[in-house]
Order: C-alpha cells, then sequence, then structure tokens
C-alpha cells in the first residue's frame, strides 16, 4: 500500500486511523491506492504487528455437490496436517458473494485464499480474479485458482487444475476403440470452463481418429443429473435415435441419461454404451466407465504450493493427470444400433 501511494507506511497508517493531520495532495495519493488496490483494513490486525495467520480458506458454489465437497475435504485435511484452520464459503455462483467472501478472507488474514470449481472465462471474470490477486497479494495472501484455468502469467495467482482435455481425450478414444462412430455428447455450455475443455477432448479425440464431427450430436446442458435425464429424453422422444454410444460431460449427467435409456427399454451396454467423467457418486453404484479425477488430491495440492509458496503473488501452475476406470458401461456397437423403441407410459 504505502509503496504503491509513494509515502511512508506511518503516512498511511496515520492517514487511515485519521490519526494525525495530513497534506490534501498526500491524502488524495493514499486514498487512490486504497482504492487501486480495494484494501480493507483489519481491524485485528492493528497491535498485532508480527502475528502470523494460522488459516486457509476454501470458497466454492456449494457443499451440496460432490465434486466441491471432495475438493474441501482435501483442503481441510492438508490444512490440518499443516497446523491450519480450514474456512469454508459458499457462492451459490454469484461473484458478488464471491467478492464479499475475499474480502472477509482478507480481514481474516488468511494465509491462502482457494476459490474452487468452474467458471464462465470471459473478459469480466479474467478482470475480476486479476483484482483479487493484486489486492490479496499485498495482504500478504496466495490467491489459488483450484479446477479453474490459467489466467497467463501476468496474474499472480497459483493454479492447480487437472486435465479435462486429456481425460476427455482418452475416454472418447476408448468408445472409438469399441467401433462406434455416432456419439453423442451431454453437457455442451458454451464459455463455461469446464464442459468447454472436456469437448475440447471430444472434439480432438474425433479428430484424431478420422471420425466425421457432428453438431447435431451435441446437447446442451448444466452439469446435474436432472439435466442428463432432460437431454437424454427429449433426444430419445423427439426423433429417431441416431447414435450408438454416449460421452456425458460428468458421471451426474450420465447417471440421469441411463435413467432416461432404462424408461425407453434401452439397455446399457447391450442397446447403449455410456462414459462419463470425474469417479464421484454414482459412478460405481450403475457401474458406469468414466474419467477418475484426484478431487482430494487436488485441494491438497492447492493448500502445499500455497504454503511452500514463501512470497504471495508467485505464480505457479500444477496440472493433475486423470485416468480411465473401466466397468460395464461400454460395448461394441448393437447389431442395429439406431433402432427406435415404443416411448415409455
Amino acid at each position: 500500500m504505502a509503496q504503491h501511494a509513494g509515502v511512508s507506511v506511518a503516512t498511511v497508517s496515520r492517514i487511515l486511523s485519521g490519526s494525525y493531520p495530513s497534506a490534501p495532495a498526500t491524502r488524495t495519493k493514499v486514498m487512490r491506492a486504497v482504492r487501486e488496490l480495494d484494501y480493507v483494513a483489519n481491524p485485528h490486525a492493528r497491535g498485532l504487528a508480527g502475528g502470523q495467520s494460522r488459516n486457509v480458506a476454501i470458497v466454492v458454489n456449494s457443499v451440496a455437490s460432490p465434486h466441491y465437497a471432495h475438493v474441501a475435504q482435501g483442503v481441510q485435511e492438508e490444512a490440518a496436517r499443516a497446523g491450519r484452520i480450514c474456512l469454508v464459503g459458499t457462492t451459490g455462483g454469484d461473484p458478488e458473494q464471491e467478492l464479499a467472501i475475499v474480502r472477509l478472507m482478507r480481514e481474516r488474514q488468511a494465509e491462502a485464499l482457494i476459490l474452487v470449481g468452474n467458471v464462465v472465462a470471459d473478459d469480466a471474470y479474467r478482470e475480476r480474479m486479476a483484482s483479487y490477486a493484486r489486492a490479496l497479494t499485498v495482504a500478504g495472501c496466495h490467491l489459488v485458482l483450484c479446477g479453474r484455468p490459467s489466467l497467463g502469467p501476468e496474474v499472480p495467482a497459483i493454479v492447480v487444475e487437472y486435465d479435462n482435455q486429456g481425460g476427455a481425450f482418452a475416454m472418447t478414444s476408448r468408445l472409438i476403440a469399441a467401433g462406434h462412430r455416432r456419439i453423442l455428447f451431454l453437457g455442451r455450455r458454451a464459455g463455461y470452463s469446464t464442459p468447454e475443455s472436456r469437448i475440447a477432448g471430444f472434439h480432438a479425440a474425433l479428430d484424431a481418429h478420422g471420425v466425421t464431427r457432428d453438431a447435431g450430436l451435441e446437447s446442451d446442458g448444466t452439469m446435474e443429473r436432472h439435466e442428463g435425464h432432460r437431454m437424454m429424453s427429449e433426444r430419445l422422444d423427439h426423433g429417431p435415435r441416431d447414435f450408438s454410444a454416449v460421452m456425458a460431460a460428468n458421471d451426474q449427467i450420465a447417471a440421469g441419461a441411463r435413467q432416461a435409456l432404462t424408461e425407453r427399454g434401452l439397455r446399457v451396454p447391450d442397446d447403449v454404451s455410456l462414459a462419463g467423467f470425474d469417479d464421484l457418486p454414482p459412478a460405481a453404484d450403475i457401474g458406469l466407465t468414466t474419467v477418475h479425477v484426484q478431487h482430494e488430491e487436488l485441494g491438497r495440492a492447492a493448500v502445499r504450493l500455497a504454503l511452500e509458496t514463501e512470497k504471495p503473488g508467485t505464480a505457479r501452475h500444477l496440472l493433475l493427470g486423470t485416468r480411465l476406470v473401466e466397468r460395464e458401461s461400454i460395448g461394441a456397437p448393437a447389431a442395429d444400433p439406431f433402432r427406435r423403441l415404443p416411448a415409455a407410459g
């Protein structure tokens, strides 16, 4: 703060506390720095100079989602191992709520602030993250983007993510190797980082194996179970079936799609092969072949990198691998793969 304003630390302290008269020009410079750095005064810090924070904070959309819950568990375990308290905040996907939590955690002097999950990686998001990173660095806090894409070396943040594109490439290649050429992708969502990277891997695999892309074999939807059921139901109820396999953007979508297939008398994998992504419940329960993601290790690695990096604002990037988990949901295409059965009911 003082360096940004071009004045001494003592001058900043006096102006912010209102305890000493100052020249108008000096006060203007300090207050401009406050605005530019989004500075938040910490009322607990006064008189505690030299004290050390022992907190790390994780911010997620929801703790009800298995994905976020497992990442948060990893953060909590690693924080406890390092003698830190883990603070958890939820946003419901609201950027304003996220900003409020960021400010609160800065006041709490968290050593690391870990933001988790799928985002719309547009210009507004990038500007917001850059602002967070600069303000947190000034406050001595590491910003960690966990499961979110890198924003480039100019943004002083640690990035810990997993290989969405590589995992989707491997799974699509597995379906192609089983003989499938008409593969339906469920869960396309333009602008959102996680489904976009997964469909990029899907496209790359089709291209690599000489399978023609067909935008008509891509359905839009969010990454929830009921959306998987809706997308599959609409495909089956509004035209002849034109696919022999399904690549779902996550396991929740796959579970909903499987229910819709079963309701219409179609069997997995005898009639339709089905693949997912994440290897979280309900994948094992329904025998789903899927892509395993190291969710808890993602959280543990986020804490480790933050606590091992001495200077806040140091950019580091870790990409965790994924692997296929074979179960019973993929087989060869049926002899008559596009047969249509009567609608349910």
